[in-house]
């Protein structure tokens, strides 16, 4: 299991989040989406135990809340396929809103996330596109 960003799209020039490679796995990262027309900003951070990508979608007119395709391209840019992440519904008096399309992917470091038998979900199938 492991945690890694994109180093080709890391931006060195962010104000805030600019960072090089040798801050690991944190900082500020602009790439091109899964969805055709579309760019991914992303907000990656390691640290006080958890792992963690903000994402949020812009075509450079307006930003959008990223999709549940561009979510799952995320999770597999950034994790490993057998690593379990989640995006959390917080308590609302714990709300943290610094932009209104961002969606948040998060993995702790020091326990495993505990997932439900597949059979609660659904009978495994073949899925097809």
């Amino acid at each position: 299991m492991s945690f890694h960003v994109p180093e080709g799209a890391r931006n060195l020039t962010h104000p805030l989040l600019g960072t090089t490679c040798e801050d690991g796995n944190n900082g500020a990262f602009y790439l091109a989406s899964c969805e055709p027309g579309w760019m991914l900003w992303l907000i990656a951070s390691d640290g006080l135990g958890w792992e963690h990508v903000s994402v949020r979608a812009t075509n450079k007119k307006r930003d959008r809340v990223p999709t549940w395709r561009e979510m799952a391209f995320i999770k597999d840019l950034c994790w490993d396929g057998e690593d379990v992440v989640v995006q959390f519904h917080p308590r609302k008096s714990e709300y943290v809103t610094c932009h209104t399309c961002a969606l948040h992917l998060w993995r702790p470091t020091s326990q495993t996330i505990p997932t439900p038998d597949p059979l609660l979900v659904g009978p495994r199938q073949a899925v097809t596109a």
